[in-house]
């Protein structure tokens, strides 16, 4: 298995990330980390850890520059600006297609919270190179428009407890194409910290990106 590090050309002077790609993948998942986190955060990388095992790679990458952060530290108003987060997850795959250890693979984008919005409107925008969608406690809602334009495949995981977030995935459900799926997860709260309930998250995703991504 091969860990190192990438600037990827986007968004001025670039965007730091982490590549993880075992032997002989079979595919390529791009995270998109939810508001006010990062490329590091615990629950993204352990959902990453499982999907290392069924021979997924992974790209966890920051979607603010460290100028951006600053500022978004301070007013919170960049982590919802879905339509630029959404260009920057597009860009990145782009910059995926020209990277060597990655560019054969199938793409598949793991969004949370924000995150999910983001990356659901990236999959809009690149229909031919993104292959499927799971959202983690996503806010699928927030892509708007481009929900009716997603065509991959895409799995909304949500827990069981996070009721207002349930409704507006039920919700978003409406607008989304065939296949699509909402599954609830019992027991668990928003950031699902209630035991078995991440590993539930992340063998449920890495299943999802096993039977969909195209060979």
């Amino acid at each position: 298995m091969e860990t190192r590090e990438a600037l990827i050309p986007v968004a001025g002077d670039g965007l730091p990330a982490d590549l993880v790609i075992p032997d002989d993948p079979v595919g390529v998942v791009l995270f998109a980390h939810g508001s006010g986190s990062s490329r590091h955060s615990p629950r993204n990388t352990a959902v990453a850890r499982t999907l290392h095992e069924r021979s997924l790679a992974t790209v966890l990458v920051d979607l603010l520059t460290e100028e951006e952060d600053r500022v978004d530290a301070r007013t919170a108003e960049l982590r919802f600006d879905i339509p630029m987060l959404g260009d920057r997850l597009s860009a990145i795959v782009d910059w995926m297609c020209g990277a060597s250890e990655v560019a054969p693979l199938p793409v598949g984008l793991f969004g949370a919270s924000t995150g999910a919005a983001a990356a659901l409107v990236a999959a809009a925008a690149r229909p031919d190179r993104v292959g499927a969608v799971v959202s983690r406690g996503g806010r699928p809602d927030l892509a708007g428009a481009a929900l009716s334009r997603v065509r991959a495949p895409t799995l909304l995981l949500v827990g069981g407890l996070d009721e207002q977030v349930i409704t507006l995935n039920e919700q978003a459900m409406t607008q989304l194409g065939d296949p699509a799926e909402l599954r609830i997860i019992p027991g668990a709260t928003h950031l699902f910290e209630e035991p078995g309930t991440l590993e539930r998250v992340a063998a449920d995703a890495a299943a999802w990106f096993a039977l969909h991504l195209p060979r």
